[in-house]
């Protein structure tokens, strides 16, 4: 086989002479009765399961990825993987013959082989298939990443995710653990007695957040249509409808910038619960996480940006109001608005010189207070400005019945006491819109007239919920294939 795993070989200084090298290995094979791209191959199993199932001398059919080859001579030594797990493969020139030997010798790394053998352990105690027969599968004319370094560049991690994936082990399991992580949700969900629906992408009129969309024209209807910020307002439609406990966990898109936590195309869950509130969507989001921390990692405790969070329920609960007069004093909002403003500045928050009492205060909430809330919390009794959507709180009308789940400095999850009076409702969106009246989604307001019942509802970011679980930087390493500028601009 080729010996193809040397840094030198995988320099892109040489990609067009090993690409070259490959497909004369690929024509001498098919010369050899080798077809370079393949049928379908039946398996015993794949890996993980042929490996479960070891007997000495069993009889087994396996398929995958050459990754590794050690050339003894008159044997060679291989690891083949699939996306379940590897195995050794012990190719031995009498157990095949000449031409079928020699044949093997001109397979390079990364190319698709199925095998069958009998399984046996080594004498240094590897699990093996000791080959009695291989055909070629698909013949990668491009090398893959050297196994140990995989892609360096990060922004190549990124850009060729499927090199990534064959090189980077914890890539791989970091992707496995989402795909975990998002069945052990709906799991939990469906348990409790919740359905998983599905509403539009595209929409009329953009709805459930505040957010610049990404803007299309629908030409069948000659009209302008919105890929969708949040199914909040759609969700809703169906608690009127007479569904007492959806969920949907898809996309939203929002037309903004890109950071370590913030990607124009993300995942998020939205749940509804009619006849519930704020403190029903605290226990569920309570039980959710603690299952899926038992499920998936086996453990309530991780570690994420060097700190130890404890997902072990129940959650720390403070107000909002309590945090600001913790940080700022007492008497924070006694304080007049250029009080306010200079005391801000004093502790190192740049304050907009139009904004009033209320955006400075949340300033510094986002600026110096979230950062702080490591562990677990939820920061509940949020002035009802920033809420348009939720009820506020019966012992003071100023206040919005939420909360936000804050972990690790970040909000991972907002939750509320939904509004479901639709002349209140009408009024926070007039007051939302300002002069853009025609921004009031006239339908949703219809349907509530139609009477929704008192409901608590929940939305979580699942790429942020899945980076701190996985310990990942930052929120491209969870998505497989993130937003990028092409290269070329």
């Amino acid at each position: 086989m080729s010996k193809e795993n040397n840094s030198t070989e995988s320099s892109p200084g040489n990609t067009n002479e090993y690409r070259e090298r490959r497909i004369a290995n690929m024509q001498a094979l098919e010369k050899a009765g080798y077809a370079p791209f393949g049928t379908a191959f039946s398996r015993s199993d794949n890996i993980k399961g042929i490996r479960e199932k070891y007997e000495e001398g069993l009889k087994v059919r396996a398929a995958g990825r050459i990754m590794t080859s050690r050339d003894m001579g008159k044997t060679i030594f291989a690891d083949l993987r699939d996306g379940t797990g590897r195995i050794q493969l012990f190719v031995n020139k009498k157990q095949l013959g000449d031409d079928v030997f020699a044949a093997y010798k001109l397979l390079d790394l990364g190319d698709h082989i199925g095998v069958e053998g009998e399984m046996f352990i080594t004498r240094t105690g590897e699990m093996s298939i000791r080959v009695d027969e291989w055909t070629l599968l698909s013949k990668a004319l491009l090398q893959p990443p050297e196994k140990y370094h995989g892609l360096q560049d990060t922004e190549d991690r990124y850009r060729q995710r499927y090199f990534d994936l064959i090189s980077n082990e914890e890539s791989r399991d970091r992707f496995n653990k989402r795909i975990a992580i998002m069945r052990e949700i709906r799991s939990y969900l469906e348990s409790k007695g919740y359905v998983e629906v599905e509403t539009p992408m595209l929409q009329p009129q953009p709805g459930g957040a505040a957010a610049r969309p990404f803007m299309t024209h629908y030409n069948a209807l000659n009209c302008t249509m919105y890929m969708r910020i949040a199914p909040e307002l759609y969700l809703k439609r169906l608690l009127v409808g007479g569904f007492d406990k959806v969920f949907e966990m898809n996309r939203n898109f929002r037309n903004e910038g890109l950071d370590r936590t913030h990607n124009p195309e993300f995942t998020v869950l939205e749940l509804y619960e009619a006849y519930g509130d704020r403190i029903s969507m605290k226990n569920i989001l309570e039980g959710m996480i603690a299952h899926v921390c038992d499920s998936v990692l086996g453990t309530k405790i991780v570690t994420y940006e060097g700190n130890e969070i404890d997902f072990t329920p129940p959650y720390k609960e403070v107000s909002y109001y309590d945090l600001l007069r913790g940080r700022m004093g007492d008497n924070w909002f006694d304080l007049s608005v250029d009080e306010a403003r200079a005391a801000a500045e004093k502790a190192g928050v740049e304050c907009d010189p139009e904004w009033d009492h209320l955006l400075i205060t949340r300033e510094i909430y986002d600026k110096l207070i979230e950062r702080t809330l490591i562990q677990p919390t939820f920061v509940i009794r949020i002035p009802r400005q920033f809420i348009p959507l939720a009820k506020t709180c019966v012992d003071d009308p100023e206040l919005a019945d939420v909360f936000e789940f804050v972990v690790g400095g970040k909000e991972l999850c907002p939750a509320y006491t939904e509004q479901n009076d639709p002349i209140a409702q009408r009024d926070a969106f007039a007051n939302q819109a300002g002069d853009e009246i025609e921004k009031i989604d006239e339908d949703f307001i219809t349907a509530l007239e139609c009477g929704m019942p008192p409901a608590g509802g929940m939305g979580l970011g699942i790429d942020r919920f899945v980076m701190m679980l996985t310990g990942a930087d930052a929120i491209r390493d969870v998505i497989l294939f993130p937003q990028l500028k092409p290269r070329n601009q």
